[in-house]
């Protein structure tokens, strides 16, 4: 939970009290506060999407039960700016539209990759990270050597059966097999085992086995495969609340605290500086 700074509500509640149309000379408003803004404003908190299942973005320790990952870290500082307090909702990406669209949560932030099935139910925000996929193998392997030995006759090519990345691998491929995983199946275990000679992932995901195993090593592409925006979501038809989720990532660019938790986090390889 953050810390509400009182000043920083007063100052957000005066401006919003401008932008309803009530006796103010002291902060200007161009634009009406947005049905977001204003309800976040009111009540003093900001709800916020994540998966706590994505190591380095949104990561709940099975051991501690504490959050990590840099939209942590990143949430707490918006909130922070918008003089709030702070909740995070766990959503899953099957439930994030409806999580959003019905009101569950104001915005998500948890490296959601930018796909055009989800921009045409979604606004984003401008990308802070981008990603392509990568590859993930045993060091003992003898199947997989270098990214050239994937796509070849007799590779089970293991991929998240819900991921962006699934219809790209999968079209990608020519001569392997795609094999998609669920959730619930332990990706480690599929490759520890050799039920599955290769991993593809991006590369947050990458960072949790090499993090927590001594025997993984990743592989990237000769050149970026299929390189994706990530960004915050938004329900869309709030123009207000969009253009203030991106005067936060222009912020946080431009002052340093986007470098700060990508470095903290190990992600500083895929930030979008600009």
């Amino acid at each position: 939970m953050v810390r509400r700074d009182p000043w920083r509500k007063f100052v957000s509640q005066l401006g919003l009290s401008c932008c309803l149309g009530l006796a103010c000379v002291l902060t200007p408003c161009s634009i009406q506060a947005g049905e977001v803004l204003q309800r976040v404003l009111q009540s003093h908190k900001l709800r916020t999407c994540i998966w706590p299942g994505y190591y380095s973005i949104s990561y709940r320790s099975p051991r501690t039960q504490q959050l990590s990952g840099i939209d942590i870290d990143l949430a707490k500082a918006f909130a922070h700016d918008l003089g709030v307090t702070l909740e995070f909702i766990e959503t899953t990406y099957a439930r994030l539209i409806d999580d959003l669209s019905q009101d569950r949560c104001d915005v998500a932030m948890f490296g959601i990759a930018v796909t055009p099935e989800r921009q045409a139910r979604l606004s984003f925000s401008s990308a802070y990270l981008q990603s392509g996929i990568y590859a993930l193998v045993s060091r003992s392997s003898r199947v997989i050597k270098t990214w050239a030995d994937i796509d070849q006759p007799g590779v089970r090519v293991a991929i998240p059966a819900t991921s962006f990345m699934t219809p790209i691998v999968s079209s990608w491929l020519r001569k392997a097999q795609a094999v998609p995983l669920q959730l619930q199946q332990s990706y480690e275990l599929e490759l520890e085992s050799g039920r599955v000679d290769v991993f593809m992932v991006d590369f947050p995901f990458s960072q949790y086995l090499l993090a927590n195993t001594d025997w993984v090593r990743r592989l990237s592409p000769p050149k970026p495969l299929a390189a994706m925006p990530y960004a915050y979501a938004v329900k869309p038809g709030d123009e207000a609340w969009l253009q203030r989720l991106n005067e936060f990532v222009s912020a946080i660019k431009a002052d340093g605290r986007l470098a700060t938790a990508a470095n903290k986090n190990g992600l500083a390889e895929i930030m979008v500086r600009h």
